[in-house]
């Protein structure tokens, strides 16, 4: 993101979605499939420290705001882990907070040690690049979507089906539907959506999807592979319903 900066002064991008490290990598233990598996996703996930973990969300966002368009915004998921800390750095760098989105998963994995509530929600920040910006927003197609009421900051989405990994698996996976309704509620066809950490690319297959333009970084080699045969058939599907509607 830093070496772009420096060309784009007034912004390049519409919408940016980021999923950052949630620092959950501590050895300890969840239940998958009714199994109890390791919580440790990769060092990238790995804590190091509270200060640390803050300077790194300041560095990204920081990035994330230059490279936004004046009037752009950004959506930042996370839980109790990592969120307050980005919800934070967003006031010292100014940005404009928009809402506050609790995504609610119908079918969570128990809580193994029954000391805890079951985790069943993670929060998705929306903010503008500034106090001054004019942020987009289709309330129109999201009160349409909602049986004609205006849509709640709580959204009850499913975690990705098995359709949606059958390329591969990314330990923190998010729901295409998930991030179709976040593209359609703050952006217009034909623009550029963008994701610093793009993971399995489930951004950029729902822009697709949803005639939106998508660029995105993911540094493990293993989960570049894994988006790009996720995109090239989101592409395919594409095309296919659009000649079938020329045929029509």
């Amino acid at each position: 993101m830093g070496e772009i900066v420096g060309s784009y002064p007034e912004g390049i991008f519409d919408m940016i979605f980021a999923d950052p490290p949630y620092f959950l990598s501590n050895g300890g233990v969840t239940c998958k499939s009714g199994e109890m598996v390791s919580v440790n996703k990769g060092e990238w996930d790995v804590s190091r420290g509270v200060s640390e973990n803050h300077r790194f969300n300041l560095t990204w966002l920081s990035y994330c705001q230059q490279l936004l368009k004046p009037d752009g915004t950004i959506w930042v998921s996370g839980t109790h882990h990592v969120i307050y800390s980005i919800g934070y750095a967003m006031q010292e760098l100014g940005f404009k907070l928009l809402n506050d989105i609790t995504w609610e998963k119908p079918a969570p994995p128990p809580n193994l040690s029954c000391r805890y509530f079951t985790h069943a929600t993670e929060t998705i920040i929306w903010a503008a690049k500034t106090e001054k910006s004019k942020h987009y927003f289709n309330y129109r197609l999201m009160k349409s979507i909602n049986n004609n009421k205006q849509m709640k900051s709580v959204w009850r989405i499913g975690a990705p089906g098995v359709g949606e990994k059958k390329y591969g698996k990314h330990p923190t996976q998010k729901p295409v539907e998930l991030l179709s309704r976040i593209i359609l509620s703050s952006t217009k066809p034909d623009d550029l959506v963008f994701d610093p950490f793009s993971g399995s690319a489930t951004t950029g297959v729902a822009a697709i999807n949803t005639d939106r333009k998508f660029i995105g970084c993911e540094l493990e080699e293993e989960y570049t592979r894994l988006s790009i045969a996720r995109l090239a058939e989101a592409i395919y599907q594409k095309g296919n319903r659009l000649f079938q509607g020329d045929v029509i």
